[in-house]
């Protein structure tokens, strides 16, 4: 598909760069036979392209007017996909991207058919978004981390913590996690020699970056899962873990991957682990989940959640 959608745009190029285009002559081109060449421009004209040709020794290939613009290689659902991708981005979470955004969606637009308009202007006047508090990543950030995890370079950066507290470091880039309004760098920290997991809103870069390293075995295989854990769990003072007697699926709807890691244990039951510098916060977190379920760790948590069992027990006789 992909090499077929490049093809398609060497053909639509070539036929604006001439007026007129035998059939070997752009298969020469192209590298491909005639009549691969006859699919290619009929494929153009069911996306819209008027692609004028004549038959006969003399006959060829001429694009018509109006096809200024490249085609639309994507399906409809594709195209309407990424429409609304587009203007979601044009007003989310990462910063310097608003802008650009919106030009690409204006350019989109244009090589539409109209039926795909009316439905990405149907689902825009249908949809409200609404206003995030949080904080922003910024793009040049985001970018430069992803093209150092590719390229596996080093990352050199200021980091703030939750409470506010500057550090540098130096970092081995693994992947970008992504879990709603946040973005998070996972990355093992060289001076620490530990992996680490770094909210990208908290980073500030400082150039340059370097040198290039070996790529580590990450800390496990499923690098979503230890970051849900850093996140939900391992940062915190108290970390519990609880047996809940409901279906995991059910349980993972009613949280979040940056709240709690939910694993089965059967269709019935799962396990629960969240963390938190609170033992009042996981009790009424767990109980509020509104399905039964059992206490395991820390002690002190179960302390605590048979005191405030008490307590309201007390308060409603």
């Amino acid at each position: 598909m992909l090499e077929t959608s490049a093809r398609l745009l060497r053909l639509l190029s070539l036929l604006q760069v001439r007026r007129d285009w035998t059939g070997p002559d752009l298969a020469g081109r192209l590298d491909v036979d005639v009549r691969t060449v006859r699919r290619d421009v009929d494929k153009l004209r069911s996306l819209g392209y008027p692609v004028e040709s004549t038959p006969g020794v003399a006959g060829g290939y001429r694009l018509g007017a109006g096809a200024e613009m490249p085609p639309l290689l994507l399906d409809d659902e594709e195209a309407v996909a990424v429409a609304m991708g587009l203007r979601t981005a044009a007003g989310g979470t990462i910063s310097g991207i608003e802008e650009s955004s919106v030009r690409a969606l204006a350019k989109l637009q244009q090589v539409m058919p109209s039926r795909l308009r009316h439905r990405v202007e149907s689902l825009a006047a249908a949809t409200v978004t609404l206003a995030s508090n949080g904080p922003t990543v910024d793009s040049a950030t985001l970018t430069a981390a992803a093209t150092a995890c590719r390229a596996h370079e080093r990352l050199r950066f200021d980091y703030r913590t939750h409470d506010g507290a500057e550090s540098r470091r130096d970092v081995e880039p693994h992947r970008l996690v992504h879990s709603g309004p946040r973005w998070y760098l996972v990355g093992y920290d060289v001076d620490r020699a530990d992996w680490r997991n770094f909210r990208v809103d908290r980073i500030t870069l400082r150039p340059p970056h370097g040198p290039r390293f070996t790529p580590r075995q990450p800390p496990e295989e499923d690098v979503r899962r230890w970051a849900s854990w850093e996140v939900a769990v391992g940062q915190y003072r108290y970390q519990a873990r609880f047996t809940v007697h409901a279906p995991a699926a059910q349980v993972a709807a009613r949280t979040t991957p940056t709240s709690a890691l939910v694993e089965p244990i059967d269709d019935h039951s799962c396990t629960l682990r969240a963390g938190s510098n609170s033992l009042d916060g996981l009790s009424f977190h767990i109980a509020m989940l509104g399905f039964p379920f059992t206490a395991h760790e820390p002690p002190e948590l179960l302390d605590r959640i048979r005191a405030l069992a008490d307590r309201l027990h007390a308060a409603a006789p």
